[in-house]
């Protein structure tokens, strides 16, 4: 094989810029997807205007709830466009769709119309019969919208809690809230600032719309082969180096998506095929690719659109949420490389070979300005706070230096670009539109608050009650829901709790955050895990089970930066060190323990005394990656002593059974 050859092996194979889900979206025609290009371009220049305070519709800003009202109305019929109310009309466009998105048509432009008159005159309170019959038909939309774009339970959540105002007087008193009509609770849901236009839509139609469309645009530029290549490049060669490289770049990846699956589909074809021709099983490769395409969604600097919405309930700067998620990002893919070079030492497996790899200087010539628009794009958030009008920026740089490569757009393909953006913004955008409904029938009862003050009492003002409590719904609501829906619903209900209860606030909402996300690699619906297991052709739950093991760190990590926020870099250089140092040691001893080899000590056994040594030392990690300070009141110190003579027992004993049974170890 040349060495050309080899530069573009790889890079070929991962050129895929759009892996379908089957059934999920329609197969779409020309005129349709014509139609969706329009659609996308009109709702990212009413953006851009609004954003950037351009004018070009008025003298000055348009009103925030006329635009809001045109840009949701926008997303709405990019939903009915682009999902299908069944397999039946999977291949086109019914007229009861097409029905439906002139009504979104009418009805959004009557109320960007009125837009002042709906502010002024206090419509979400009184409004005339027309106002009051829109709302009611806007409400049936949105849940429909919500059900295609999330599925079934969201739907159901979704109409049961939206309802909730007007049954809430007759149930019993911990969970009663005030009784109003459905008249009243339509023009709430669909004309206040609370409800379908509360802080999630406000987020999505001000802060997230730019990130989408630079997580796409890098995709169609050929930005998700470069990261992989460079990753293939860097670390292919070494030991369990396919595993590697799939940590690194779909991470990567996934912190552009913010979807999970997603994301194993577009990485997995590609990277478990090459952990199976190493030597990792199918089931491992598998487990390997859904844990760090998981792990995408925590990862800075973009971390989907979770961390805005954060950003948006918390009052605080999106840079201020992507700080604090770097220590624990960096520790969760930090125990997965661990416990991959253990995994590939215990077994001797070894990496491809380098004259199939490409050579990463190549790479880095050909896609150096994927780099340079990530730099700017940190840049413009970080030193000059400009979170909205920043992907803007970094997305036409990156269209402008991409014409002058040669993986220039070509007009099909830009209109394409343009196309996938509109259906991954009216996918958010419907599970957004919904979820709002929740907050609104929250906040109309006064149910939220009370809610939070209940949860409290059950849990006895035990803190550590109060979070097993919260971990344990964070992990049920992530079931049904993507992570931003889990996490709304979460914000609203249990963030308050557990601020009420002490704990740091920006600590409190990653808490559940992180818990909503876990429901990806847990059985018994790890979606992550059965969709890598579909690309690795093996049995699902034994890959489910494979993603828990690896991904072990990631349920103890939400818990240690609530015990002590210093993990999540709040608070002075000496607070923050001792806490990162004892953490990285915890997660090595962790992972070797899972995975039955410690990294400069070697195996730890299979036997009964080698499983004894595996739990000590596993416990021994879990003492040191424990926060010293905070609410647990023990010196980082005093943690480290106790978890270093665990550590050494459990070595100890590991090493005597290696000398009386050489052969096993």
């Amino acid at each position: 094989m040349t060495d050309n050859a080899a530069d573009h092996k790889i890079l070929d194979a991962a050129d895929d810029t759009d892996v379908p889900v089957i059934g999920r979206y329609r197969v779409l025609s020309s005129r349709w997807r014509t139609a969706m290009a329009l659609l996308t371009g009109a709702a990212t220049l009413l953006a851009m205007n609004q954003i950037f305070a351009l004018g070009f519709f008025v003298d000055s800003i348009m009103l925030d709830s006329r635009y809001l009202y045109l840009v949701t109305g926008i997303m709405l019929a990019m939903v009915f466009i682009t999902f299908p109310s069944a397999k039946s009309n999977l291949n086109h466009v019914p007229w009861y769709d097409i029905a439906v998105i002139a009504v979104i048509a009418v009805v959004f432009g009557y109320f960007a119309w009125n837009a002042e008159r709906i502010v002024l005159e206090a419509w979400e309170y009184v409004s005339p019969p027309i106002g009051v019959a829109l709302a009611l038909v806007t409400w049936a939309i949105v849940l429909e919208a919500g059900r295609r774009a999330g599925g079934w339970p969201i739907f159901l959540i979704v109409t049961v809690i939206s309802f909730y105002p007007m049954y809430s007087h007759l149930l019993p008193d911990i969970v009663a809230g005030i009784g109003l009509p459905i008249t009243d609770v339509a023009i709430f849901h669909v004309l206040g600032e609370e409800s379908l236009f509360g802080l999630p839509m406000q987020a999505f139609a001000m802060l997230v719309f730019g990130f989408l469309l630079f997580g796409v645009s890098l995709q169609y530029t050929g930005g998700g082969p470069f990261f992989i290549n460079f990753a293939f490049a860097l670390l292919g060669h070494m030991r369990g180096g396919p595993a590697k490289v799939a940590i690194f770049s779909s991470g990567l990846l996934g912190s552009m998506s913010g979807g999970p699956v997603t994301n194993v589909l577009t990485t997995g074809p590609l990277t478990i095929p090459a952990m199976r021709r190493t030597g990792f099983t199918r089931h491992y490769a598998a487990g390997v690719e859904a844990c760090a395409s998981t792990g995408g969604v925590m990862m800075p600097p973009i971390m989907g659109a979770t961390a805005f919405v954060m950003a948006s309930f918390l009052g605080v700067s999106y840079v201020t949420v992507a700080i604090a998620a770097i220590v624990p990002s960096l520790l969760y893919f930090y125990g997965l490389f661990v416990q991959i070079d253990a995994y590939a030492a215990k077994r001797n497996l070894q990496g491809l070979p380098r004259e199939e790899l490409p050579r990463a200087g190549k790479v880095f010539k050909e896609g150096w300005y994927f780099l340079a628009v990530f730099l700017l794009l940190l840049w413009m958030l970080v030193y000059m706070q400009q979170e909205a009008t920043a992907p803007f920026y970094a997305t036409a740089l990156l269209l402008i230096i991409n014409q002058f490569t040669s993986h220039r757009l070509s007009l099909d393909k830009f209109l394409l670009l343009i196309a996938s953006t509109g259906k991954l913004m009216a996918e958010l955008a419907g599970i957004l539109a919904a979820i709002g409904l929740i907050v609104g029938a929250l906040a109309v009862t006064g149910m939220a608050g009370t809610f939070a003050n209940d949860l409290v009492y059950i849990a006895g003002d035990n803190v550590v009650v109060l979070l097993i409590m919260g971990a344990v719904t964070s992990f049920v609501l992530g079931i049904g829901m993507t992570v931003t829906a889990a996490y709304i619903f979460l914000a609203i209900i249990l963030a308050p709790a557990l601020i009420n209860a002490g704990l740091d606030p920006l600590a409190s909402h990653m808490f559940i955050m992180y818990w909503g996300m876990l429901s990806f690699i847990t059985p018994p619906v790890a979606l992550s895990a059965f969709a890598a297991a579909s690309v690795a052709q093996c049995a699902p739950m034994k890959v489910g089970i494979e993603s828990m093991r690896l991904g072990t760190i990631i349920y103890f990590i939400p818990f240690f930066f609530v015990f002590n926020p210093a993990m999540l870099l709040q608070g002075s250089l000496t607070e923050i060190l001792p806490v990162l140092v004892t953490a990285l040691i915890g997660v090595t001893l962790v992972s070797g323990a899972l995975q039955g080899y410690l990294i400069g000590f070697g195996l730890l056994g299979e036997n009964a005394m080698g499983m004894l040594a595996r739990v000590i030392v596993g416990l021994a990690g879990l003492v040191f990656a424990i926060p010293g300070g905070g609410l647990l009141g023990l010196s980082t110190l005093w943690l480290a002593a106790a978890a270093f003579m665990m550590t050494v027992l459990g070595m100890c004993i590991a090493w005597l059974q290696r000398r009386q049974s050489p052969v096993t170890a």
